[in-house]
């Protein structure tokens, strides 16, 4: 409980300052930064390779409409947003993860948007325009890209152990073993192994990874109640059922099943895919730039995720664009959204140019097809695990205290083989109540 009243103080503090800000933002649409009433303060969270995109869809939208874009590709998104919020200016437009809605919703830092305002919002499906309704129903984004996690695997491994790409839990484990004691790398020595995993507590790696195996298991994390209301459901007996198999299975069974380090590795440090000596990796569609690159395209291969007791569904997660909490530019912010779910837009954002990292991964605009695109057929499994197999956070509430809470949790479970998981999720179930009742959501 110590933890959750450590997020509960955290997320108070935030929140009074952001609301703080944002209340002297809607009421002085004038205040610092607005400049130029035919210019658009844009950000996202972006490195300088996927910047390198969006300068290219802003440039083309700039050139077919006349509106300009400050664009600010932002790394420290929300400490930079906490910052610009206190001093009584919002970006107008800014895209981000799905599951932050929830938060920005609730501090006050969005404005509402009716989908039918958005020319070609009746190409978006209603399943990503889910990921836009806030508690009270109305939707404060609009779904600019999407992807879901699918399983990559070395092929060359697979062909040379005779193996073939697993489609269940079982059968995943198996290879996974395969990969860690059969020398599928042919060098002779026990320095391979069976499958990465970034299972650190931070910035709730743990689950953020740990999602697709709960849905597989049939477990829900928080589930509606109705109403606007949820409750915590990491009690359940498929939640204990499907933990305790990852636990004996992956972290406290065989060595080499995943890599060395597993429970403290992040994204950024679990490279060893790309690196060469492990031979599965759970994960989104975004890191096959990557991958093609370390490896090649012939050694390994995008399938879909090994399906467990309640099927096959994966992790989908994305981007939204939200419009900031202020007015004076409602046209010109409604036209750029227009523009980037367009099939124009969309397709400048999905095309990598001089190797840098397209922005778009599965277009949300339905006319368009991600391997026809991209010219590239394995976008085809991200497309169809998406649309087919695919489940979200709930991101109406703000879920980061919720996968924070669940990650620490679960990477404990993880770490000390000897605990009781049964009384272990029963304690995590009673902090994700007070995380709800923090928010005045709990059932």
């Amino acid at each position: 409980m110590r933890l959750r009243r450590v997020h509960r103080l955290a997320a108070v503090l935030a929140v009074s300052g952001l609301m703080f800000g944002t209340a002297a933002c809607d009421a002085g649409s004038g205040s610092a930064g607005s400049g130029d009433p035919n210019t658009l303060e844009v950000w996202t969270r972006s490195n300088p390779d996927s910047a390198a995109t969006y300068d290219r869809v802003f440039a083309a939208f700039t050139k077919k409409t006349g509106i300009k874009i400050d664009y600010q590709p932002v790394i420290n998104f929300d400490q930079q947003l906490q910052s610009r919020a206190s001093t009584k200016d919002l970006p107008d437009v800014m895209i981000n993860d799905t599951a932050l809605m929830g938060s920005y919703q609730s501090q006050g830092l969005l404005k509402p948007i009716d989908p039918a305002s958005i020319t070609g919002g009746d190409q978006i499906t209603d399943k990503s325009w889910s990921s836009t309704v806030g508690i009270d129903r109305k939707h404060y984004g609009v779904p600019y890209s999407r992807q879901a996690q699918t399983l990559m695997i070395r092929t060359d491994w697979l062909k040379k152990l005779g193996l073939k790409a697993p489609t269940t839990w079982q059968e995943m484990l198996s290879v996974a073993k395969a990969f860690a004691t059969k020398d599928p790398d042919g060098d002779g020595k026990a320095d391979t192994y069976g499958m990465v995993v970034p299972g650190s507590a931070q910035n709730g790696y743990a689950a953020w990874w740990g999602a697709s195996f709960l849905w597989q298991g049939g477990a829900k994390i928080i589930e509606s109640a109705g109403q606007g209301k949820y409750a915590a459901a990491m009690d359940s007996a498929a939640a204990v059922d499907t933990v305790t198999w990852m636990k004996d299975n992956l972290f406290c069974g065989r060595k080499g099943v995943v890599q060395p380090g597993a429970l403290t590795a992040v994204t950024s440090t679990a490279t060893n895919f790309q690196d060469g000596n492990a031979g599965m990796y759970m994960t989104g569609p975004y890191n096959m730039t990557t991958f093609d690159g370390t490896l090649g395209k012939d050694t390994y291969e995008v399938v879909p995720a090994p399906a467990g007791p309640a099927g096959g569904d994966v992790l989908a997660d994305g981007e939204n664009v939200y419009l900031g909490a202020k007015t004076g530019k409602d046209k010109q912010e409604l036209a750029l959204a227009a523009f980037l779910v367009s099939p124009e837009g969309q397709k400048i954002a999905m095309t990598s140019v001089d190797g840098h990292q397209p922005v778009v991964r599965i277009p949300v605009n339905s006319t368009l097809d991600a391997a026809k695109v991209t010219k590239d057929a394995r976008w085809s499994v991200v497309q169809k695990a998406y649309e087919d197999a695919s489940e979200q956070f709930p991101n109406a509430p703000d879920f980061a205290p919720i996968k924070q809470d669940t990650a620490d949790a679960l990477n404990s479970i993880f770490t000390y083989c000897g605990g009781d998981v049964r009384s272990q999720l029963k304690a995590l179930n009673d902090t994700l109540a007070g995380d709800l009742k923090d928010q005045d959501l709990l059932k």
